[in-house]
């Protein structure tokens, strides 16, 4: 081989390498601060959860987006997304205060679940971690209390309660009356770690929500008529979801029904629909880890109750 066509090779290499490493820092800094303005994003709209399309999709919470041309906020609705590769989860974006101003970090698909300023995103999305299922040997599992899979056929479904707190719907960390919650160590290596973008069809569910005057905050006043969708960009799906008027009242949502976990025979469309619940207790267990048997809530049964059987 001669020298010229070597010095091609290495340029080659190095050129490859160098491209392989800005793509990795990108995603990287994708998961950093991509905006900053200096009105406070309004609550959390509470809303039903559509059901899942089919087996290997993902939700992904609704969040307030900012739009510099309209200069106003905008709901992008919370959907259902295929997951874009075996193990993914996905950490949802979060306004947080920082230097006297609110600013917007962006989510990311990843191995774990990352730090997301403790916001309650509902559906398995405490604040810390995620309660909504794992992985195992190629299938996410569903935690049917806070998924909608009643219409499906999926099998890798199991039940496990999230405790529920009764508080409001705020959606930004820091500041005055933002979540008072900072990253763990543990949190801050997770966000540096490398990670995916949101999918080509998140990105444009963003971008359409962002265009769509209904989903304006200066016109929906906080609560948007499309609050979910069953699949990216599906705006016009019968099967959105709107923001639940009696939760608007008095902030406080209907409570979650408890299921226990049915039998194999039993038909799914027994299974509750999820609403988005309000600050649930972090959990202390990564996502990968199997869930704990749901806890039995029956009491004993009384003297004169066993003398009647």
């Amino acid at each position: 081989m001669g020298l010229r066509m070597k010095n091609t090779l290495y340029k080659t290499v190095i050129a490859a390498a160098i491209s392989t490493t800005m793509a990795t820092l990108a995603q990287v800094v994708q998961a950093q601060i991509s905006v900053a303005i200096d009105l406070a994003p309004p609550p959390l709209p509470v809303y039903a959860q559509p059901a899942i399309p089919s087996d290997g999709y993902l939700w992904t919470p609704g969040y307030w987006g900012w739009n510099a041309n309209d200069n106003d906020y905008y709901w992008t609705p919370g959907t259902w997304v295929l997951a874009p590769y075996e193990g993914a989860l996905w950490t949802p974006g979060y306004w947080g205060f920082e230097g006297n101003r609110y600013t917007w970090n962006n989510g990311y698909w990843g191995q774990h679940i990352g730090y997301y300023g403790g916001i309650n995103y509902g559906f398995g999305y405490t604040g810390v971690g995620y309660q909504g299922g794992y992985w195992d040997h190629g299938n996410f599992n569903y935690n049917r209390n806070v998924n909608n899979v009643s219409n499906t056929r999926i099998t890798h479904i199991y039940t496990s309660n999230v405790i529920v707190n009764e508080r409001s719907h705020v959606s930004f960390n820091g500041g005055k009356g933002g979540v008072q919650m900072t990253a763990s160590k543990n949190d801050q290596l997770i966000n540096s770690m490398p990670h995916n973008h949101a999918t080509p069809a998140q990105a444009q569910h963003e971008a359409e929500a962002s265009a769509k005057p209904d989903l304006r905050l200066s016109a929906n006043h906080g609560a948007p008529k499309i609050a979910a969708t069953p699949e990216p960009s599906s705006f016009n799906s019968p099967k959105v979801e709107p923001t639940r008027a009696d939760a608007n009242k008095n902030s406080r949502p209907a409570a979650p029904a408890r299921s226990q976990p049915a039998p194999s025979h039993q038909k799914q469309q027994d299974s509750p629909r999820p609403v988005q619940q309000q600050h649930p207790q972090p959990s202390q267990h990564p996502a990968h880890e199997p869930p704990r048997p749901a806890q039995n809530n029956h009491a004993p049964a009384s003297e004169e109750q066993r003398k009647e059987k």
